[in-house]
């Protein structure tokens, strides 16, 4: 509480990464003190859930889990607190494979996660739109907050990435297409614009939920594993180009992992997976037999499955 000329107001002062930032509430009032006590209430019993939390994070850190780095972590969490995930945003790619980790019980080598400073988060644009609600706090400040620069596309006034100016992480926003191009379109429950892109409708259907593993932890959404893996054989095919080669072949060695761990563990949910995107039509069926041509091991797995 501050008085300023004989009246008495109230801020939010609180952190986000190493910034101290305070923000106004209102005017001291007996409602608003009974709502500041009830908040207090609340605070304390996530901060008894927070340590709860911190203390099965320590166990998994201790068992050699996959934690995230720091400037990872703050920017994930932040996205978190901001409603991101609960709004329907999906984390895919390489941050999103590492959390399989805990989701099948499975270590997963170096060699298959190493850490990409790419941080992408994809949702539906029809789901967005639908929802008829907000993030809790403006994504573009969070990102400023957190020293993340945009960059500008060719399309005025549609921002879809970011880049932090003090590290080399990028942020990229996506969403599925149907149309015959990949251009931008808004989320507007996220108050960003994301690329479109093919195939991505098939990958972010139906996601789980799963602890993301930095400080205290957080509730992200991630794809399905099944999906992912068959997802990976389909793009992996598109990036033939020489700049795309390297995460081609990084795409099929995640793939070629979860196939194997899949097709022993959750030889079904694969099995339904492979087949829809087979079914899905015939420019998916040429990019899956044109990836597995190139993966005998993986293409014998998937078609001795049930």
């Amino acid at each position: 509480m501050r008085t300023v000329g004989g009246r008495s107001y109230w801020y939010d002062h609180f952190r986000i990464g190493s910034e101290v930032v305070d923000r106004y509430i209102g005017e001291d009032s007996k409602e608003l003190r009974e709502r500041l006590e009830r908040v207090r209430e609340i605070g304390e019993a996530r901060k008894t859930g927070e340590r709860e939390r911190a203390r099965l994070m320590r166990i998994l850190r201790a068992e050699g889990y996959l934690m995230s780095d720091g400037g990872t972590g703050q920017i994930i969490s932040a996205m978190e607190r901001s409603g991101v995930f609960r709004l329907g945003g999906t984390l895919v790619g390489t941050q999103a494979f590492r959390h399989y980790e805990g989701e099948l019980g499975v270590r997963i080598e170096f060699s298959h996660s190493a850490v990409t400073d790419d941080i992408d988060i994809s949702g539906f644009k029809r789901l967005s739109i639908a929802l008829g609600d907000t993030v809790n706090e403006n994504l573009v400040d969070a990102f400023s907050t957190l020293k993340f620069e945009p960059f500008q596309s060719l399309e005025k006034n549609k921002v879809w990435r970011w880049r932090q100016t003090d590290r080399s992480t990028l942020v990229e926003f996506l969403t599925p297409s149907r149309e015959e191009d990949e251009g931008l379109w808004d989320l507007p429950a996220l108050g960003v614009s994301a690329q479109s892109l093919h195939y991505l409708d098939y990958l972010i259907a139906e996601p789980i939920q799963v602890p993301f593993l930095y400080r205290s932890g957080a509730l992200v959404q991630i794809p399905r594993p099944e999906r992912f893996a068959i997802h990976k054989l389909i793009i992996a095919d598109r990036r033939q180009a020489v700049p795309d080669q390297l995460k081609a072949g990084k795409d099929r060695a995640q793939a070629a992992f979860l196939v194997e761990v899949l097709s022993e563990e959750r030889p079904e949910d694969l099995a339904e997976a492979y087949e829809v995107a087979r079914e899905t039509g015939s420019e998916w069926r040429a990019r899956l037999d044109a990836t597995l041509a190139r993966m005998p091991a993986t293409r014998a797995r998937l078609e001795a499955l049930p």
